[in-house]
């Protein structure tokens, strides 16, 4: 199905009393919307830092979005991943689909996969390394 107007994103950090966490989740938001403006983005966390997941989610009630999806700034699978996000948006235990209540009625709710093993990340390394190897 595809859905051709806006779509909410929440982008979801860890969270952490060091303040780069939440910072590095912000400017990816940003970024998210500076390159796709079909995205109406908000953040939230799962520990530590505001907002919270399901306060992020409410703000997304007065947003003129007719879908969203959960994505995680995780990189990897675990337990952050299979059963707290899911719990704290109102999906069981390995279901990726649900719906959402916004403003009386119901729209799509997606949960995305966790970056993963994907050749963009290893081309961060690989930079990453460079920039490293540079300081020699």
């Amino acid at each position: 199905m595809c859905y051709m107007g806006m779509k909410g994103m929440l982008l979801v950090g860890h969270g952490s009393t060091m303040p780069y966490n939440k910072e590095l989740v912000e400017k990816t938001a940003e970024i998210i919307r500076a390159q796709d403006k079909g995205f109406i983005v908000r953040c939230g966390f799962m520990n530590i830092n505001t907002p919270s997941i399901r306060d992020a989610l409410k703000a997304f009630q007065h947003d003129p979005i007719d879908t969203l999806v959960v994505v995680p700034l995780f990189l990897a699978k675990g337990v952050h991943i299979e059963k707290d996000i899911p719990g704290e948006i109102g999906l069981p235990e390995g279901v990726k689909k649900g719906m959402f209540a916004l403003n009386g009625r119901s729209i799509p709710l997606v949960y995305a996969d966790p970056i993963g093993s994907d050749p963009l990340l290893a081309s961060l390394m690989v930079k990453n390394a460079q920039a490293a190897l540079n300081l020699l």
